[in-house]
């Protein structure tokens, strides 16, 4: 192969891992701006979750029935137009607000925009990482890696930016910057993805109906509810996510505000867990295939599950916690890299967007309830309590590799799945079967 094929086999997944990277940068950008957009123009705590609980379901909705639609228009089409509508209905925030006619309920409906349309935008990147990883040369194990290294080292950067645009500019400002990201990403896929074979439609067979539509979709739960070991995944994750959301959307904002240095204090937090991440996701792409997968998944959410809620109940200074999430950080970082290689070797390249479409679902449907039932208990119960109940359940959920006999296929050589041989993962989830969810 010559050196300009080399090159132009990597041009699609350099392109998909740089508008990822914006993407994910503008994703920590709103985490970050829009709680405390809502606690500045709200005061409440309950409201706050209340706007993430709206951004979330969509998240769900659109995960539970976009597999087909993403099949029948394309990878590039469908993340060029989420990127589009999501830059366009954050816009709209401040836009509003500027001029004194946002109300509360539009907050919540723009964020449900945003929910709706972000997650078949990410789904359609995450499901060509497989295909161009083996135009590129690279090891499946390696390509995960890499993708959730770069994304890690986007919410790193997007988070400090992010902390530091609220604290001087106000969290406004934070949402016109996250809406020049959206243009930003989808120019990028529209430059590099052109011409891709796995980025356009990918099923030619007949025209799209409601029974047709039925089928493609029930095909995809059906393949998921046949893995023992995918499906059990979902389920972990599931709550794990939710439990993980609480903290992103209220807890530690509500916790920076009241007991550290304000939305300064949260930007670091966050971009050192986001930094230690990064290093854990590169480290296991590096090292990571010659240990057992179980094992350092096992350790690796132990270590950055339930330790940031209880030191946050424990202490009222930013030490503690920092040190705390650079080491949950690092546990953290190897688990995208294992559930996404995991996933990738299970799912045939023709069912990807659907069965990871239905675990993603899956794996999101706690995250409206996380942040909306933590807000409530902040009210009602207090800051202190919450952290600690929170963080008792995430350490017992986390046990779950340890107990349950289908996580042992984890370290078992790929094989046929429940509906055919899986691919040649040679060429080939929650994003995994979705983001691996981290403090």
């Amino acid at each position: 192969m010559t050196t300009k094929a080399k090159q132009n086999g990597r041009t699609p997944l350099v392109g998909v891992l740089a508008s990822n990277t914006v993407s994910v940068t503008g994703n920590s950008l709103t985490l970050i701006g829009v709680p405390w957009f809502a606690l500045e123009t709200t005061g409440s705590p309950g409201k706050a979750g209340l706007v993430a609980f709206c951004a979330a379901v969509p998240v769900v909705l659109a995960a539970v029935a976009g597999g087909p639609v993403i099949d029948r228009l394309g990878r590039r089409r469908v993340s060029i137009t989420s990127d589009l509508v999501c830059g366009l209905a954050l816009t709209a925030i401040p836009l509003l607000h500027q001029t004194g006619l946002l109300r509360f309920w539009m907050l919540c409906a723009l964020m449900a925009v945003t929910g709706l349309f972000h997650a078949p935008g990410e789904m359609a990147r995450h499901v060509l990482v497989p295909d161009l990883a083996g135009q590129a040369g690279t090891s499946l194990t390696r390509a995960a890696s890499l993708y959730d290294a770069v994304a890690r080292g986007a919410r790193m950067t997007g988070a400090a930016i992010a902390g530091l645009l609220v604290a001087f500019m106000g969290p406004g400002t934070v949402l016109y910057v996250d809406a020049a990201t959206f243009a930003v990403s989808a120019l990028l896929v529209t430059a590099t993805l052109r011409g891709v074979p796995s980025a356009e439609p990918l099923r030619a067979g007949p025209r799209l109906s409601v029974a047709r539509y039925r089928a493609d979709l029930r095909e995809g739960y059906s393949f998921l509810f046949r893995a023992r070991l995918m499906l059990g995944i979902t389920a972990m994750v599931m709550v794990t996510n939710g439990l993980s959301q609480s903290w992103s959307s209220v807890l530690l904002p509500v916790h920076s505000r009241e007991n550290l240095d304000g939305p300064a204090a949260q930007g670091l937090l966050v971009s050192v867990f986001a930094g230690c991440a990064l290093a854990g996701a590169l480290l296991y792409g590096a090292i990571g295939e010659r240990f057992p997968r179980r094992a350092v998944f096992t350790a690796g959410f132990l270590i950055g599950g339930a330790p940031p809620y209880v030191v946050a109940a424990l202490t009222d200074t930013t030490a503690p916690l920092l040190v705390t999430l650079a080491a949950s950080g690092l546990g953290v970082g190897v688990l995208n890299p294992i559930l996404t290689t995991v996933a990738y070797e299970q799912v045939p390249d023709e069912l990807r967007s659907r069965v990871m479409g239905a675990s993603t679902a899956g794996v999101l449907l706690t995250n409206p309830l996380g942040a909306l039932v933590a807000g409530l208990l902040v009210e009602r119960g207090g800051l202190t309590a919450t952290l600690l109940g929170i963080g008792t359940l995430y350490f017992l959920v986390t046990l779950s590799p340890m107990l349950f006999p289908a996580w042992r296929g984890m370290d078992a050589p790929p094989k046929a799945g429940p509906t055919g041989p899986a691919e040649d993962v040679s060429r080939t989830g929650p994003s995994t079967p979705a983001p691996a969810p981290g403090p």
